[in-house]
């Protein structure tokens, strides 16, 4: 390789920029061991991609010994929403696999750092054909801006480099763009990333017809959305001099029109069929839902178990669909995500600053996968599906199985507020709640945790939610999935104004799973919430909540609670009361996923 010297440069970034760019990609402590340092070079990469021309801003970690007589395989990898190559995760990242003898090429995504062009929301043919340009440069067919070529990397028969990628959240879902643009992908390990992001920013947990998604806009996650948008619009605070490229559309300086357009119809509360279309259409163009068909890659999904942006749910949609294409696809659940555990992983959980990832289950998984179809070696992958178990003993948090348990044991919601066994248990009655015009129930404050505020814990006002619970438990209780709730409501208000062409008509509910101790201290798992537009009030409809690992010990109860807001969300538009009836063998249902013994 002909190298041009190193230009390593610290972005200038604003505190928020870098709590957010941390708590959206995976974290790391200090090395726990000294390793040899990288040859680390910068480089610049001018791309013509969307329409525009524009720079990608990159960094070149070599392992010593690795020349044109020693070829090693590659790892490219960029940052969550908000970094950039040299934040504190995605260095790491890269430090991680080239004190594993591996090249790698750490990169700042379009719009992010000092790489060009506006905030695409990581569209294939815009993020995936930029990263394809880095994959020629990782063959030796194309040099950097200043003639920088590599003959480093270990070449297949046809020419084609031996590449793996790498990272979480944003640097997850652009992997797999990446792959559906580049069949040179040899591995893909995407963490804590989306099926459909019109899932994530607006999602409708209610009659969900493929994966995550569901034909009727969902309900606008306010906070977790107002924060992407806040910090993108910010990049030109957080990284002055920037490529004129880097002008967005649409009235936003730095995101494409159409992100956008989708950011200012979610803040009008209005959404209308045409509305309601662009919503969905822009987000879940660019997302792995609408071009896994394209995947071919060998891909391990990791996601977390503490994420209230992309849940469970998320990943499973994305692993299904790759598993039915005879894609070769594993996943693990791990411990933390968004929302919990990033800066502070729990004891033996993943790591990627540290190099010895064999010290933690998910990492030794990780090093197999790289093994297998990067260094060609014959190595066992691990199961299909793992999931982690924190009240199990150290060392055997995590358990395996075939797949995610599907939904067996169900529970009868009784007139009287009690989950039951069987039918006939179910008591006659009906109750009913109704909604305020200002949010009367929380589950979370999205970015208390991203900006170190407290989070108040999760309650619900009298009389604006339902719960229905179930007797102590004899045994313990552990749900490895998603729950799904079967319901049917009255709602006249509702019922009256669903078909006035506006979806935000339509009637808005949350759905949640509480862990009720014998003292009577309650716990919203996760801080996960199911939030469901209902489309036709006149009907029962399926909630699918957000999936769970997680022991209701013995002496326990379960609680299922519908309520009428979220301040983490928006909610109805105006008030709607709703009664829900029972009857034995008319009721609703509750059905659990139970880990397989």
């Amino acid at each position: 390789m002909t190298r041009a010297p190193s230009r390593f440069r610290p972005p200038l970034a604003a505190a928020l920029g870098l709590a957010l760019a941390a708590a959206l990609a995976p974290a790391g402590a200090a090395h726990a061991d000294a390793v040899a340092e990288p040859a680390v070079t910068a480089l610049k990469f001018t791309v013509d991609v969307g329409g525009k021309r524009c720079a990608v801003d990159a960094d070149l970690y070599v392992p010593a010994g690795v020349d044109a007589g020693n070829r090693a395989p590659a790892v490219l990898t960029t940052n969550g929403f908000g970094g950039d190559k040299a934040d504190g995760s995605t260095a790491a990242t890269a430090r991680t696999f080239a004190a594993r003898g591996l090249v790698s090429l750490a990169y700042s995504g379009l719009g992010f750092g000092r790489s060009g062009c506006p905030i695409s929301l990581n569209d294939p043919a815009v993020d995936g054909r930029a990263a394809s340009a880095l994959i020629d440069f990782l063959a030796g067919t194309r040099a950097a801006d200043d003639g920088t070529r590599l003959d480093l990397v270990t070449l297949d028969a046809e020419g084609d480099p031996r590449v793996g990628m790498i990272g979480g959240s944003y640097g997850g879902s652009i992997q797999l763009a990446t792959a559906a643009e580049d069949d040179r992908v040899d591995a893909l390990v995407p963490m804590i990333t989306w099926n459909d992001l019109s899932y994530s920013l607006n999602p409708n947990n209610a009659e969900q017809h493929q994966g995550v998604s569901s034909d009727t806009p969902g309900v606008y996650k306010k906070q977790w959305t107002g924060g992407f948008f806040l910090i993108g619009e910010a990049q030109g605070l957080l990284n002055p001099s920037l490529d004129p490229s880097r002008i967005g559309g649409g009235g936003c300086l730095h995101f494409v029109a159409a992100a956008c357009d989708t950011k200012r119809v979610l803040d009008s509360g209005k959404l209308p069929k045409e509305k309601a279309d662009r919503v969905l259409g822009y987000a879940r163009s660019v997302s792995p839902v609408s071009y896994l068909d394209r995947v071919r890659t060998p891909t391990l999904l990791v996601q977390g178990q503490a994420d209230t942006l992309f849940n469970l749910n998320e990943a499973t949609a994305t692993y299904e669909t790759l598993k039915a294409q005879g894609v070769d696809t594993a996943m693990i659940w791990q411990s933390w995500g968004h929302s919990g555990g990033m800066t502070d992983p729990a004891s033996g959980e993943l790591d990627l600053s540290d190099p010895d990832l064999e010290s933690s289950y998910t990492g030794s998984r990780i090093a197999a996968w790289f093994d297998k179809y990067l260094l060609d070696k014959e190595t066992d992958t691990g199961p299909a599906f793992a999931y982690y178990r924190d009240w199990a003993p150290a060392g055997q948090a995590y358990a395996t199985a075939d797949a995610p348990p599907a939904p067996s044991r169900a529970l009868h919601l009784s007139g009287d507020g009690a989950l039951v066994d069987q039918p006939d248990q179910v008591v006659r009655g009906s109750r009913e709640y109704r909604n305020w015009l200002i949010p009367t129930s929380h589950s979370e404050s999205s970015l208390a945790g991203v900006i170190g505020l407290p989070d108040p814990k999760p309650h619900d006002l009298k009389g604006t939610a339902l719960d229905w619970t179930t007797a102590p438990l004899d045994t313990p209780l552990d749900v490895v999935g998603a729950p799904q709730l079967r319901l049917k409501v009255v709602s006249p208000r509702a019922e009256k104004n669903q078909d006035s062409g506006d979806a935000a008509d339509q009637l808005v509910l949350f759905a949640k799973l509480y862990d009720v101790a014998p003292d009577g201290t309650k716990t919203l798992v996760h801080r996960l919430t199911a939030p469901a537009r209902v489309a036709d009030a006149t009907q029962p409809f399926t909630v699918t909540l957000p999936g769970i690992v997680h022991r209701y010990e013995a002496g326990h109860r379960l609680r299922l609670t519908v309520a009428a807001s979220d301040g983490a969300y928006s909610g109805n538009r105006g008030v709607k009361p709703v009664t829900v009836t029972h009857a034995p063998g008319d009721s609703g249902t509750l059905t659990l996923p139970l880990a397989q013994d």
